[in-house]
């Protein structure tokens, strides 16, 4: 009986039962669909119980039908606007001031430096 539904749908339901990883809503007589606790509101939902009873009437958005398994995955949070997010603030760090020495000052090449260390290499085989 789940082809009375689809995906996108948004529909008056009731809930009929709890458990720890969602609600179960009536949708009709004979249908109903299961809210995943994570489709239950925005943020993060510890305890299904402190957000849903059973006999709380509810709108939810049809988000999946598997008519091979006669199934409905709903969602409530979708049928609500999600909270504005708090402006955040750049944080920023006053820029250290390094003194360099004017011969490590700059970048030198690769070149430049390989000459540098063959001589010091050549320094430890003595």
């Amino acid at each position: 009986m789940t082809n009375k539904f689809e995906a996108g749908q948004i529909i008056d339901g009731k809930v009929t039962g709890i458990q720890s990883y969602g609600a179960f809503v009536a949708l009709d007589e004979e249908t109903q669909g299961l809210v995943h606790i994570s489709e239950v509101t925005h943020g993060f939902v510890k305890d299904i119980n402190d957000h849903l009873t059973v006999g709380d009437e509810v709108k939810v958005k049809v988000l999946n039908v598997d008519e091979e398994k006669n199934k409905v995955s709903l969602s409530i949070r979708a049928t609500e606007e999600a909270p504005a997010k708090p402006a955040q603030t750049k944080r920023t760090q006053p820029v250290k001031q390094v003194q360099q020495d004017n011969d490590t000052a700059g970048f030198n090449t690769l070149k430049d430096k390989l000459e540098e260390w063959i001589e010091q290499s050549s320094s430890f085989k003595k």
